[in-house]
């Protein structure tokens, strides 16, 4: 063999050793848009902390309908990226078709299992960070009642509903607990008149803090309680600033640290089943100075003790999951 063939070979070795090496991750942000404010712009935080951190780039794309999901899978795939990064449970069925068709490739399920030896699937404590805010919503409300405003009515929404209620009635048993969901679509996720409607039907029912898990609808919620002059809670990212001190505090959930995570591992990431939660820093609740005049010393200590109980098994907060009831309401 010559010299230059011998030399050609070495370079082709290199560069295809280099692009596995350097294979482009992905993530495929649900409807709704990676803007917006919660969940999808959790995970969108997450995979820019990587880029910006590495030097390295990542592909993307926002749904416009439910036909995309296979779709944008298969062409992620057959593109080379990986892993690829799924935001939300609405993925699963899309996933369980497409896995098995590219088993070299990191499949990473955000809010949903798909059990596949190519697939990690990250669930999270909802329940358990929706307690504490809770016992925050009890503690600041004035009227004794408070509300929650779901997005679309599925059984993950109805876990934080069920722990923020379980958490209300642990920091006060004679609060009331005003319950909406948006609506039984995915457009659920992203109607913020909607959610301004519902949170003006709570306050008229003497709601004074109101907590939205509802993604993008939740925008609206937030606004309308700060111009009405009541609390709200925000979820997913940290929500505090879009309304300074009219934000009692976020239901954080690390949907960022779960995609920085992915992205980092790379295409070798562990598969299987992870559970984020108070124990591992997956959930809590936000304080920053946008919000820190609202929350007093008797809400920090109360919360963090119960936080500590959660964490150690002398509280059980309930897992809606398990068997779709709720022991309070």
């Amino acid at each position: 063999m010559s010299l230059m063939k011998k030399m050609l070979g070495a370079a082709a070795t290199l560069a295809l050793s280099t692009g596995a090496m350097l294979a482009e991750p992905a993530i495929i942000f649900d409807l709704g848009g990676k803007f917006d404010k919660s969940f999808n712009e959790a995970a969108f935080g997450g995979a820019t902390r990587w880029a910006e951190e590495t030097g390295n780039t990542f592909r993307e794309i926002e749904l416009q309908s439910e036909a995309q999901r296979e779709q944008a899978l298969r062409r992620f795939a057959e593109g080379g990226s990986n892993p690829i990064v799924m935001t939300g449970f609405a993925f699963a069925d899309a996933l369980t078709e497409v896995a098995d068709d590219y088993p070299d490739t990191s499949f990473v399920l955000i809010d949903m299992v798909v059990d596949k030896p190519n697939v990690r699937s990250v669930v999270f404590n909802e329940h358990e960070g929706s307690y504490l805010v809770g016992m925050m919503a009890a503690k600041a409300s004035e009227s004794g009642t408070v509300g929650f405003i779901g997005g679309m009515d599925i059984p993950l929404i109805r876990k934080f509903a069920c722990g923020y209620v379980q958490g209300v009635k642990a920091a006060n048993p004679d609060a009331k607990v005003i319950q909406n969901m948006t609506g039984t679509t995915p457009a659920a996720w992203n109607d913020p008149v909607k959610g301004s409607e519902l949170t003006k039907a709570q306050i008229s029912q003497g709601a004074d803090v109101v907590y939205a898990a509802a993604g993008g609808t939740g925008v609206g919620v937030l606004q309308t309680a700060a111009d009405e002059n009541i609390l709200s809670i925000g979820v997913d990212s940290n929500q505090n600033h879009l309304h300074p001190g009219k934000v009692l505090t976020s239901m954080v959930k690390r949907v960022d640290n779960a995609v920085y995570a992915a992205f980092t591992e790379g295409p070798g990431l562990e598969k299987g089943f992870q559970v984020m939660g108070l124990n591992n820093d997956g959930v809590g609740y936000a304080v920053d100075d946008n919000n820190a005049t609202l929350v007093t010393a008797d809400m920090t200590a109360a919360v963090e003790e119960a936080k500590a109980k959660i964490v150690s098994g002398e509280i059980t907060v309930h897992d809606y999951m398990s068997d779709n009831s709720c022991p309070v309401n």
